[in-house]
């Protein structure tokens, strides 16, 4: 499943997200109530992954996920433990990739992220991942010029 991210042009976040739609492709958190993400600064802050996720559990309702990013195999080991929902492998190599989606082993949703734009997708997509997140979708798409010009 390719998917856009959260990041939009101020303003057009709604058009932006149905365009993604219209194209074939699936929508990430429309904004920070949608689900919980922890990225890394929210893991430092929290002490670790599995105080951050124990600490969004007791703060949100049963009926979000959360959504856990992780860099390396300690973090993933970590983060399947302590129960995340889906893990987002941030800017690993398709190797990194394939031997994480291994050991998750269905225990969450794996999420590739990072420079997705700049990869080969399919590569990617081989590695077994559920979800390939892909901000350039929204952030650098360069505008149409259209005009509308009445004739009298």
């Amino acid at each position: 499943m390719i998917t856009d991210t959260r990041k939009t042009t101020p303003g057009l976040r709604v058009l932006e997200k149905y365009a993604v739609k219209a194209g074939g492709g699936h929508n990430h958190r429309y904004n920070l109530a949608d689900g919980v993400l922890l990225k890394d600064n929210h893991i430092a802050a929290a002490g670790g992954i599995t105080a951050a996720v124990a600490a969004a559990r007791g703060n949100i309702p049963h009926t979000l996920k959360i959504e856990v990013e992780v860099e390396n195999m300690q973090m993933i080991e970590e983060a399947v433990a302590c129960g995340a929902d889906i893990i987002m492998l941030d800017n690993m190599s398709v190797e990194e990739m394939a031997k994480a989606v291994e050991y998750i082993d269905g225990r969450a949703l794996v999420e590739a992220s990072g420079n997705m734009g700049d990869r080969d997708l399919m590569e990617v997509a081989k590695t077994g991942v559920d979800i390939i997140s892909i901000g350039a979708l929204t952030h650098t798409i360069k505008a149409m010029d259209i005009s509308l010009r009445f004739k009298v």
